[in-house]
């Protein structure tokens, strides 16, 4: 059985203004700031963290994420907040779901993985799948382990040792950030569930057919479709408005939807607005939500409290307030449980969850910071909505018999395919960025050659790797050099890959072995290519293991990275501390200085030839040193990578925008 490797690369060229160089001392372009930096620090932006998940049930699937200690600026958007304001405004996200790392299941009982984590990153959130019941947990990394054991950390409350045929609530939220998560009512523990493809401040659930409906705060308003079996999103239309109120009403199968005085009707089938009434009787028209109670009968709030709505012969909807004051709090939703309780959310960064009598507007306070009870969800709840699920004997079906169900399984139809393990995450790029005028200074702008990358190794129902795709592009090359690019697999041997096809060589100063791996090398050695200037765009270059292998001795991307140099061989160069190839030297007989003397790729004035991050790196633009296109670089290099570690991120003050390349 033949196993198969995938590299997807997209390629993406800079103009080459430079002539041809010659790596001799004279082409010296000395650095404005010399780095005094500790003499063990290796520029790494990320590490290498072991998580191992021990748990007994050989059906459960885990999803684990890597999660930053605080929301992460994502730039300045324009939205309608919750009062029906535009506003232009600085926006955090938590983005958990953008952060997927890997799933697998427990193989004799245990679930263990080695993967890249960013520095900053303290903590990983494992998500668990018991059928149709999601449960999370955040937990830290310690001395670059994660170890996770159900059984100790088994909660009793949790929903699955509820009874056959009793019915399972779940709450779905939604916030502004676009995240969608659940929290079961039982326990107030939360789980993240999807990203949304926009921030929301409404949810509705059609329980029959599955879906989670919400609206857009962002114009033009798409009205979004959720499939909670399939975990995926669709845009049904664009509404063109916003506002803080939805339910799906299942006597008349359409969307409820309301702003201001307002309400209308949906078809959530296509979008489409049927129909609209004014409301009087409001005495705030802002924030809240409406719902249906299982008698037709429909309350909506506002930030004046709890209100039941009544259509009069004018075809008018007159609001009766129930609650008897302005309540301490700004409701932002609600919904009903299976028991008919009404719950609440109200509007704060950490909200709570309330509980409400509908005849009274008695409440109280039961999962959140004002609970009292040591639950704090540390984000907002801009909408809550109901799943309920009877919890019957679950049967699902398993396509290809790898004994992995089709809803946890990657790729259903492919018995050798269950999982993915994403570096640096799923929707994530990693960049290694390259000076190539080793062993003399460069300019440290690191545009010479930039490699954008997105690495996905496929694992079977073992959990042992079968494929790999290793997805691509070269997002700047601005040399006169005629430079190689390709990676080392520093713990697989050339005989442990049977082929390589779809390379792209255009020199010949790269000889390869039968198999495509480079000839003469103690460990696998894989090229892109040797000429990136003439690399095509969209290229698949696939790569065949002869066995499944263990996940950790293939490494995690980038593995050992390097340039040739202007189609000299023994020219590496090579991430700082990283060693060569078998067909690498260090000690190069040059003319002039030798600025590595130490062999490890950091020059004698303290900056290195190459970094890796496992981020999207802005590439400085031609000649601007990385220290003046952003401001702590070197506050981050001097202190040994103890201050600043997120540098190279897009937060204010980080970056120099007018000097980095588009």
């Amino acid at each position: 059985m033949r196993f198969v490797i995938s590299l997807i690369i997209t390629v993406f060229f800079l103009s080459c203004t430079y002539d041809n160089k010659e790596p001799v001392a004279s082409q010296d372009t000395t650095a404005g700031v010399f780095l005094d930096v500790p003499e063990d620090f290796d520029f790494s932006t990320h590490r290498q963290v072991t998580i191992e998940i021990w748990d007994s049930d050989p059906s459960i699937r885990y999803d684990i994420f890597n999660i930053p200690d605080a929301p992460e600026y994502k730039g300045i958007e324009t939205f309608e907040n919750q009062a029906g304001e535009v506003v232009t405004e600085e926006v955090y996200h938590n983005n958990v779901m953008e952060r997927h790392i890997s799933s697998g299941v427990p193989h004799n009982g245990v679930l263990k993985l080695t993967t890249t984590i960013p520095k900053y990153i303290n903590n990983v959130y494992l998500r668990r799948k018991d059928r149709y019941v999601m449960t999370g947990e955040t937990v830290p990394i310690l001395n670059n382990k994660v170890i996770y054991n159900h059984q100790n950390n088994f909660n009793g409350n949790e929903q699955t040792n509820r009874t056959p045929g009793e019915i399972l609530d779940f709450l779905f939220c939604v916030n502004g950030s676009g995240e969608l998560f659940k929290v079961d009512p039982l326990n107030g523990d939360l789980t993240y569930l999807s990203a949304m493809p926009d921030g929301s401040y409404t949810a509705g659930i059609d329980q029959v057919n599955g879906y989670l409906y919400s609206i857009g705060r962002s114009s033009p308003n798409p009205i979004m479709k959720y499939s909670i079996v399939d975990n995926t999103w669709e845009i049904i239309n664009y509404l063109g408005m916003g506002g803080p109120r939805l339910d799906y009403n299942k006597f008349d199968n359409l969307l409820y939807f309301s702003r201001s005085n307002k309400l209308y009707t949906i078809d959530p089938a296509t979008g489409t607005v049927l129909d609209q009434w004014n409301i009087e009787g409001l005495h705030s028209l802002v924030g809240g939500d409406l719902v249906f109670a299982e008698d037709q009968t429909l309350f909506m709030c506002t930030f004046s409290g709890l209100y039941r709505l009544e259509l009069d012969s004018n075809d008018v909807y007159q609001s009766t307030r129930i609650s008897a004051d302005n309540l301490p709090f700004n409701p932002t939703s609600m919904t009903f449980d299976s028991d008919q309780n009404l719950w609440l959310a109200n509007n704060a960064a950490s909200s709570d969850l309330i509980i409400m009598d509908t005849v009274t507007g008695g409440w109280q306070y039961t999962w959140g910071i004002n609970a009292g009870n040591g639950t704090d969800f540390g984000r907002t709840i801009n909408d809550l909505t109901t799943l309920r699920v009877v919890n019957e004997n679950y049967v699902d079906l398993d396509t290809d018999g790898d004994g992995i169900l089709d809803k946890d399984d990657a790729k259903p139809s492919d018995p050798e395919i269950a999982f993915e393990t994403f570096t640096p995450s799923q929707f994530g790029e990693g960049t290694v960025a390259f000076e190539d005028l080793w062993p003399s200074f460069g300019d440290y702008d690191f545009n010479d050659v930039a490699l954008n990358y997105r690495n996905i190794v496929y694992t079977n129902s073992q959990n042992l790797a079968v494929k790999m795709e290793f997805n691509c592009t070269i997002k700047s090359h601005i040399s006169g050099y005629v430079n190689g690019v390709a990676f080392e697999l520093d713990g697989l041997t050339p005989n442990q890959i049977e082929s390589i096809t779809n390379q792209h060589f255009f020199e010949s100063y790269v000889t390869l072995n039968a198999n495509g791996t480079e000839a003469n090398q103690d460990n696998a050695v894989i090229f892109i290519t040797d000429n990136a200037h003439q690399m095509p765009d969209d290229i698949t270059v696939t790569v065949e293991f002869t066995t499944p292998l263990d996940p950790n001795t293939i490494g995690s991307a980038p593995f050992n990275p390097f340039i040739v140099a202007n189609r000299n061989r023994d020219v590496e160069i090579h991430l700082p501390n990283k060693d060569v190839t078998s067909l690498g030297t260090v000690g190069l007989d040059i003319s002039g200085v030798n600025r590595d003397p130490d062999g490890n790729y950091i020059a004698s004035n303290g900056y290195p030839w190459a970094i890796s991050l496992v981020h999207d790196f802005k590439v400085p633009k031609e000649s601007v040193e990385i220290t003046t296109a952003y401001n702590f670089f070197a506050n981050w290099a001097t202190s040994g990578g103890v201050e600043s570690l997120d540098w190279y991120k897009d937060n204010p003050g980080n970056r120099n925008d007018e000097k980095l390349q588009d």
